[in-house]
């Protein structure tokens, strides 16, 4: 009760110390403020689970379960009506508080709406535990405790990808490298089109192998993980 008090006593204070152009306003920098303090908080309890998922799946379901988060609050502070808008544009300006680049801030936001929403109108999990939370509860571990056995999101499934794609990349383009100076060096009389021919299709021949059986390993692996579940 006394931490309800305090929450509630904080909150005000924010409120009235925010800026007076309008309630929108006031609302919005409150949500934010609160979003950072439980973003701190939920981020400090999952410290000890050992989580280990792909880095584009952890911010997204956290950025998620804090839209969740800011929805309710705008709710609680008596903006029910546009609450979810106000929630988004909160979550906006939170992102450029944290240096996110402003042309990036759109787009992400734009990718957040989409992910906000599931079949049938539904709220995603993220939003909706986000929504429901309790200060210092264990919500966030929540969510993530119901992809713990997802192989698709985990982090040794993003690092092999990543790995993936990196040989891909540099193995490419070493070999492209590599057969370009040989011809132009032992090849001489080739036209450069020629030339810069061989060494992609070299590039090519080492590339396509390297991602059949990278597809392959994926397919085994959600086939092993569909199995077990």
């Amino acid at each position: 009760m006394t931490k309800k008090k305090a929450a509630s006593d904080k909150t005000t204070a924010e409120l009235e110390g925010a800026d007076k152009t309008g309630p929108d306003v006031s609302i919005m920098d409150a949500c934010i403020a609160h979003a950072k303090e439980v973003k701190a908080t939920q981020l400090e309890l999952i410290k000890s689970k050992g989580y280990d998922f792909a880095p584009e799946f952890r911010d997204m379901t956290i950025q998620l379960y804090l839209f969740g988060v800011m929805w309710k609050f705008a709710e609680n502070l008596g903006s029910a009506d546009d609450a979810r808008e106000l929630a988004f544009a909160a979550l906006a300006e939170f992102f450029v508080q944290e240096r996110m680049p402003q042309q990036k801030v759109a787009k992400r936001i734009e990718f957040l709406r989409k992910m906000s929403k599931i079949e049938e109108d539904h709220n995603a999990l993220a939003v909706a535990i986000g929504y429901e939370s309790e200060p210092g509860d264990n919500s966030l571990a929540e969510v993530f405790d119901h992809y713990v056995d997802d192989t698709q999101v985990s982090g040794a499934f993003w690092r092999l990808y990543d790995r993936g794609r990196k040989i891909m990349l540099y193995g490419g383009l070493g070999i492209a490298f590599l057969v370009i100076w040989f011809v132009t060096l032992f090849m001489p009389g080739n036209t450069t089109i020629a030339i810069l021919a061989s060494g992609l299709i070299a590039a090519a021949i080492f590339v396509i192998p390297v991602f059949l059986i990278g597809i392959f390993i994926y397919r085994t692996k959600i086939k092993k993980a569909k199995q077990a579940s």
